[in-house]
C-alpha cells in the first residue's frame, strides 16, 4: 500500500529550476531515501512535502488526501513530520520540555484549562510527559531529560530531533541529513535508530549522503539531479544505473 504520492511535482523559484516534474510513490511502513549531488532539489523536496514551500505544479496525496495546498501546521497534523539538516531545537527549553511541546499538537484543550490548571489539565501534562519520556527512552537521552537541550553534545541534539518529530505521533518521518556531522560510530548509532523508528510502524524518508548508510538501511531509493528524478528502485538498482553514476562521478572523458 502507497501511503505518499507525488504526481509530476515541480518547483522554480524564478528562472531556477528546483524541481521539475517528479514523480514517486512511498510504501507504507517501509525506508525510503532520497539522494542526489549538491543543489539537486532533495531539500526543495522536503519542503514541499510538508508544506513549507508551494509547489509551482503538480500534486502530493497523503493517505489519499491531496495536501500540497495545506500550511506546514495542517500538514503536521495530518501525520507527516521531519527533521531540519540545521539544528532547529528549543536550546533555553530543556530536553523534556522540547518533545512536550511537539506533542501538543496532539493535545486538545482550550485556553481556559491551560490557565486554570485543572484536574483535566494536570492530567494530560502527566500523560504528555510520560510519552515524551519513552520518545526520550528510544533515542537513549531518558538521562537527560532535564538538561537544557542546548547543551547536548551535536549527536544528542540529532537524536533528540528525531524525538521531537516522533512526539507529533506521525505516520511518516521526514529525516534531512539525519548524520550530518557524525562520525561513522554516531552513523551506525543512528542506523539503528531509523531501524526502530520503523519498528514502531513509521514510514521513513530520508535524505542522506552517506551512501554506505542509504544502501545498507534503504528498501527503495529515489535518485535526483538537478531537480529531475534520473532513477529510482532497490539499493542494488540504483547502485549499477549508468545515470546515477554519471551524476556522481562525471561523464566519462575519452581521448
Amino acid at each position: 500500500m502507497f501511503v505518499l504520492e507525488a504526481r509530476e511535482l515541480t518547483k522554480h523559484f524564478g528562472g531556477l529550476k528546483a524541481l521539475e516534474a517528479v514523480s514517486f510513490k512511498v510504501k507504507e511502513g517501509a525506508i525510503h531515501s532520497i539522494i542526489g549531488p549538491n543543489g539537486a532539489g532533495k531539500t526543495t523536496l522536503f519542503n514541499c512535502l510538508t508544506g513549507v514551500t508551494r509547489p509551482t505544479r503538480g500534486s502530493i496525496h497523503f493517505s489519499g488526501q491531496e495536501i500540497s495546498r495545506l500550511q506546514p501546521h495542517e500538514v503536521a497534523e495530518l501525520g507527516i513530520a521531519r527533521t531540519f539538516q540545521n539544528i532547529r531545537l528549543f536550546p533555553e527549553m530543556t530536553v523534556m520540555e522540547n518533545v512536550m511541546v511537539a506533542q501538543h499538537t496532539r493535545t486538545k484543550y482550550g485556553l481556559l484549562s491551560a490557565v486554570l490548571r485543572g484536574s483535566s489539565f494536570m492530567s494530560k501534562e502527566r500523560a504528555v510527559r510520560e510519552k515524551g519520556f519513552e520518545y526520550l527512552e528510544l533515542m537513549g537521552l531518558e538521562d537527560h531529560a532535564e538538561a537544557l537541550a542546548g547543551n547536548l553534545p551535536y549527536g544528542s541534539q540529532r537524536r533528540l530531533e528525531i524525538a521531537r518529530a516522533l512526539a507529533t505521533e506521525p505516520k511518516i518521518i521526514l529525516l534531512d541529513e539525519p548524520t550530518a556531522g557524525m562520525n561513522p560510530m554516531e552513523t551506525l548509532e543512528v542506523m539503528d535508530l531509523i531501524r526502530k523508528v520503523k519498528g514502531l510502524g513509521k514510514t521513513v524518508i530520508l535524505i542522506e549522503h552517506d551512501m554506505k548508510l542509504v544502501m545498507g538501511i534503504s528498501e527503495w531509493i529515489l535518485v535526483l539531479d538537478h531537480g529531475v528524478g534520473i532513477a529510482e528502485g532497490s539499493p542494488e538498482e540504483v547502485r549499477n544505473d549508468p545515470l546515477v553514476i554519471e551524476a556522481y562521478l562525471g561523464r566519462e572523458t575519452t581521448h
